[in-house]
């Protein structure tokens, strides 16, 4: 109970009262709360922030607006973050469009685990005591080679020691705590040689400098430290940007609802709404929650959803879901879920983390990493005890060498192998704007010979395209775009803007009113006109997508054709070049497929596709080779979910994403090809970082056990061994 009086006070709410008196709390306390909560931060995606000016010029502009108490660019994340009294996101958005900057609401709620990351600061802030420290013993050291004998050679190595030890204690700690989880559970994790060593360098120091020893290793160990943690932090921020990419696309949600409080309106965080409330939705406004209409009547656009231009009539009893678009009258909705429940974060909940699944590499790297950590420890016992022999008893050099071996054969190179180059590819496939929801999709995609495509919501957007509206009579196309201006609707917004594309103005078309459902209509000299469905206006409708305008006793259609993505014809081009298969498989009618594959070089196609006979075609294909399927709908589903490989755009349905390895985030499909690419390129990185680990093991592991590597170049070695292996995988960006 005092978690949810906790929430109910946050957002407003009254908790629940003993006193039958006060069981009722006045609407208007709630209001009060609900609009305080508008003031506060608010943040604003800046996807094309660059350079350092972008800073000043967005700083300056925002600090200009009344009510703004600071504003703050993190040019890094793109993102600006705006502390503001009575001051509404959308003012702030139109001021930096303004001044060209485009700009998006983000939740702040949805933000908290990408803003926090407690993790990656721990590890930048040991990394950043080590690197001080072994520059500092560095320099010391120094001075030893170049000849400080006795006493003075004794003093440094002192001055040495008290720097170093309690660095390798405090920078440690990731790799102490992960070592000692391990041996908890009776397993020898990769951490474990990793801690024996950097507690072996600094107890042998410790000991050679108490004896008045020539050599000590407080370098090599602090220097040991530094380079894991570098490469830890790397690998941490790397996998950091995978997950925030998922917080980000749930950030785009619509992050305020108008909530309906006894009658009145009242505008609230998202978070605040709960299963239950009412939800007023305005015309042209983005559904904020998942819900069912309790009044009114409208249309809506799924194609955030499903990828398809026409929208779908909703009424009374119509279920509704966050992300739709509300086209032509206001609808009351009652909420069944909202914020973290609703459909459109559980679609950015589908992208996982890519890191997270098994690849074939993957899974070979574990099993060598798991047999290598006891072979280390085998290996430098065996060293310790063979030169204890052979010299007599020397314990001192007997545990130099058996340090060594067990610096030198750390697997820490083997280890990073394949989740540096994920994670590398990750990276760079994000920055294009794909997200890859499971970790084999980039094994699979170097496997790739046959890409097979969906059309409509996949090659095409979606967006309806007036064709031969050149061919309409000058008037009419004028009168529509007048009508067409009074409307949210997809067909009015192509009306209007094709005729604006052709240099048509508007006609004078006076007392519009949007009739929910139909149309739209007005007066046109005098005389009603209308512009609508076919029965609505007396048109005899045509087979395919149109809009008709009435106009003086006679009827005018416009067909629309469906708008092809950007770089579908790139993406196309450079799959053919690739030596690739392309082929387009849809459901619509022979006549636009055949136009979309001659306008886009598509020499292998198929019309009135079946969803069975899509899947048993691509089988059929994967009989012979390797299909990529790209497809957004549920008849797409069964396709992708058959094919080596799949992509869908985020306008896709829930199950088609449900289906796919990557999801394609923007609405550019060029994207497509670079994915096969970096596939290729990521699966040639790995089998390079097995054969770079390989061979440094070779190489450096007889050195060390016949005695020619001391602990500090043991340390240099192991760590040039995973540099190597990092910037190997870093050549992917």
């Amino acid at each position: 109970m005092a978690v949810v009086e906790e929430f109910d006070q946050q957002y407003g709410r009254a908790p629940v009262s003993a006193c039958p008196a006060c069981t009722v709390v006045p609407a208007a306390e709630r209001i009060a709360a609900l609009r305080a909560e508008r003031a506060g931060r608010i943040v604003l995606s800046l996807p094309q922030a660059s350079g350092a000016e972008t800073i000043s010029t967005v700083e300056t502009a925002l600090l200009e607006v009344p009510g703004v108490r600071s504003a703050r660019v993190n040019l890094t994340q793109k993102r600006v973050s705006v502390e503001a009294m009575g001051v509404t996101a959308a003012d702030l958005v139109a001021v930096l469009e303004g001044l060209g900057q485009e700009a998006h609401e983000l939740d702040p709620g949805l933000l908290s685990a990408t803003e926090t990351d407690r993790q990656g600061r721990e590890l930048l802030m040991r990394l950043g005591v080590a690197f001080f420290s072994m520059m500092n013993v560095m320099l010391l050291s120094v001075a030893v080679w170049s000849g400080a004998e006795d006493a003075t050679r004794d003093l440094f190595h002192w001055i040495s020691g008290a720097i170093a030890l309690p660095t390798v204690i405090f920078a440690g700690q990731p790799f102490f705590k992960s070592a000692w989880a391990s041996l908890k559970q009776g397993k020898l994790g990769m951490d474990v040689p990793i801690s024996l060593a950097l507690i072996l360098a600094s107890s042998i120091s410790v000991y050679e400098t108490w004896m008045s020893g020539r050599h000590a290793y407080f370098d090599a160990a602090v220097m040991l430290a530094f380079f894991l943690l570098l490469g830890r932090y790397l690998d941490h921020r790397t996998r950091a940007i995978a997950r925030s990419a998922a917080e980000e696309l749930a950030a785009l949600e619509v992050p305020r609802a108008i909530v309906l409080v006894d009658g009145q309106e009242v505008e609230t965080l998202i978070a605040a709404v709960v299963p239950g409330d009412l939800v007023l939705v305005r015309p042209g406004a983005r559904m904020p929650v998942d819900g069912v209409v309790v009044s009114g009547a409208s249309e809506l656009d799924r194609s955030l959803l499903t990828g398809e231009s026409l929208p779908v009539t909703a009424g009374e009893g119509t279920v509704v879901s966050a992300g739709e678009v509300n086209l032509t009258g206001p609808l009351t909705v009652r909420v069944t879920a909202a914020g973290k429940e609703s459909s459109l974060h559980r679609m950015a909940d589908l992208v996982a983390v890519a890191e997270g699944a098994k690849t074939r590499y993957t899974s070979l790297a574990d099993r060598a990493a798991s047999a290598y950590s006891p072979l280390v420890h085998i290996l430098s016992f065996s060293a310790f005890g063979y030169w204890m022999w052979a010299t007599g008893g020397d314990l001192r050099y007997a545990i130099n060498i058996s340090a060594a071996v067990l610096i030198i054969t750390c697997p820490c190179a083997l280890g990073l192998a394949v989740p540096a180059v994920i994670t590398s590819a990750s990276g760079r496939l994000f920055r294009k704007g794909l997200l890859i929801k499971h970790g084999t999709a980039l094994e699979r995609l170097a496997e790739v010979d046959t890409v097979v495509f969906d059309k409509t919501g996949t090659l095409t957007l979606g967006v309806p395209e007036p064709v031969a509206l050149a061919d309409q009579p000058r008037e009419a196309v004028a009168v529509a775009a007048a009508l067409a201006a009074g409307s949210s609707h997809p067909l009015a917004r192509a009306l209007a803007e094709g005729a604006r594309a052709l240099g048509i103005a508007p006609a004078e078309v006076a007392d519009l009113r949007e009739v929910p459902g139909q149309g739209i209509e007005g007066l046109w000299e005098g005389a009603r006109v209308r512009l609508g469905r076919a029965d609505w206006c007396g048109a005899e409708p045509l087979p395919q997508t149109a809009t008709y305008l009435a106009l003086g006793g006679a009827t005018h259609a416009f067909a629309f054709t469906d708008r092809p993505r950007p770089g579908a014809a790139e993406a196309v081009s450079a799959l053919q070049k690739a030596g690739m298969t392309v082929e387009l498989l849809s459901g619509d009618a022979e006549a636009p497929v055949r136009e979309l594959a001659e306008r886009l070089g598509i020499p292998h196609w198929r019309a009135g596709v079946l969803p069975a006979e899509k899947a048993a075609r691509v089988a059929e294909l994967s009989q012979a080779g390797r299909v990529l399927m790209v497809g957004d709908g549920l008849n797409d589903t069964a396709a992708l979910a058959a094919a080596h490989v799949s992509i869908s755009p985020a306008s896709a349905l829930d199950a088609a994403r449900v289906a796919s390895d990557i999801v394609l985030l923007g609405q550019d499909i060029a994207p497509i090809a670079d994915a096969v690419r970096i596939g290729r390129q990521s699966a040639r990185r790995m089998v390079e970082n097995f054969a770079i680990s390989g061979g440094y093991n070779i190489v450096a592991v007889p050195l060390a056990l016949v005695g020619m590597a001391t602990p500090l170049a043991a340390a240099l070695a192991m760590s040039l061994s995973s540099i190597t292996v990092s910037l190997n995988a870093m050549r992917l960006k």
